[in-house]
């Protein structure tokens, strides 16, 4: 499973920012919405579920950028 700095696996980590404005929390208002989410999904893995589905574009740009960040993400975060 791959994990970022904090050893956080991407889904781990994206339902952790329901509380933020803008695309990033609300992607993650709608996967922690959804009963098929678990939290070991890659975002290679959401990526392929919102292919799936017919999502827009702003879907993988937000994606995209929760990726960036997951992957930033420090210990001292």
């Amino acid at each position: 499973m791959e994990t970022n700095d904090q050893d956080e696996p991407f889904g781990e980590w994206l339902l952790k920012q329901t509380g933020r404005d803008g695309w990033i929390g609300t992607l993650a208002k709608q996967a922690k919405g959804d009963p098929r989410f678990r939290k070991s999904l890659t975002a290679d893995d959401l990526r392929k579920r919102l292919h799936d589905a017919g999502a827009e574009g702003d879907s993988f740009e937000a994606l995209d950028d929760a990726e960036t960040e997951w992957k930033a993400a420090s210990i001292e975060q």
